[in-house]
């Protein structure tokens, strides 16, 4: 019997429930996926939140990798024995199997295996677009990435420094300042000693950053708006400590005409050519060794209230994947 993750209120990590599921034939243009290993990233605990509305009961999970074990009506591009991978856009990948729709899916190179691509495939692609079509980041920038010792954050600093930017990192401990300098990272400030906007000031010599890459939100907003160039641009891609709000347009020009995008990545992965080149880039920079994705924990998958807890605390390093 198949098994899946599912919460039927809102709320912390308490209320998701670990439940039996029957899992029926796939349905045309369909296929069924035997899960071999799960990503956990922050948008599921935005959903478990409720921060960002989801039908109810639902399942959880956006990120997984696994093997065709069916395939429905009408698919063509996959057979049974196929390694695949999501991220997405539909949700429940908390499961130890599931139909997805064919074109959601993504089909796994030889080099990369299962926890890798468990663990690079949202937040590799979400690097991705932040960087090269977002930002569009150029050799000899100066720029400043925010929880910079995460799953996102550490693939950011990667990208980045093969790119030639300079990078300015921040993290909450020592020893995440040493992942985060391992990464890439040309300066690393602590998030809670330093002060983030003078001291990244202080490293471009008072004319601050080209480009701001934010995955933290509320907490870190004053600083990246205090830290950034003339004319720069923050990415606001997520929202760690809470979501930017009451933001007044005023702001943008009092801190030098700045430029704000609060981004989603399948605005940016919407035409299968877009899909194409974008998965093509990092699988090429993965196998390449420039991403160089880091597992910093693994759990159960009937133990991920306890993986949400220590995300939310944050007490995890890296990305965390779940095994079912």
């Amino acid at each position: 019997m198949a098994h899946r993750i599912q919460f039927s209120r809102t709320g912390g990590p308490e209320v998701l429930e670990w439940v039996e599921q029957d899992v029926p034939a796939p349905g045309p243009g369909e296929v069924r996926i035997r899960t071999a290993a799960i990503g956990l990233n922050f948008i599921d605990t935005y959903h478990r939140s409720g921060l960002y509305p989801v039908p109810l009961p639902s399942g959880l999970g956006m990120e997984s990798a696994g093997v065709v074990t069916d395939v429905g009506a009408g698919v063509t591009g996959f057979a049974p024995g196929d390694r695949v991978a999501s991220f997405g856009p539909a949700i429940g990948a908390y499961a130890t199997e599931r139909n997805l729709p064919a074109d959601s899916l993504f089909r796994l190179p030889d080099a990369i295996d299962d926890e890798t691509a468990a663990a690079v495939l949202l937040k590799g692609f979400t690097a991705e677009f932040l960087v090269e079509r977002a930002a569009k980041v150029q050799p000899g920038w100066t720029v400043l990435v925010h929880a910079a010792a995460g799953g996102v954050g550490q693939l950011l600093v990667q990208w980045l420094h093969h790119l030639g930017a300079t990078v300015v990192a921040t993290v909450g401990t020592e020893e995440k300042a040493a992942r985060a300098q391992a990464a890439g990272a040309a300066h690393v400030l602590l998030s809670r000693r330093d002060d983030i906007a003078a001291r990244t000031r202080e490293i471009t010599g008072g004319a601050g950053v080209q480009a701001v890459f934010d995955g933290v939100g509320a907490a870190t907003w004053p600083a990246s708006l205090a830290a950034t160039a003339r004319r720069g641009l923050i990415l606001s891609y997520g929202n760690a400590s809470g979501p930017v709000e009451g933001v007044a347009l005023g702001t943008l020009n009092q801190h030098g005409s700045l430029f704000v995008t609060r981004p989603k990545l399948f605005d940016y992965y919407v035409t299968p050519e877009e899909r194409a080149a974008g998965s093509a880039r990092v699988f090429e920079l993965v196998a390449s060794g420039v991403l160089r994705p880091e597992i910093g924990q693994r759990f159960a998958l009937q133990d991920a209230a306890e993986a949400h807890r220590r995300l939310e605390a944050g007490q995890t390093e890296g990305s965390t994947i779940l095994l079912p």
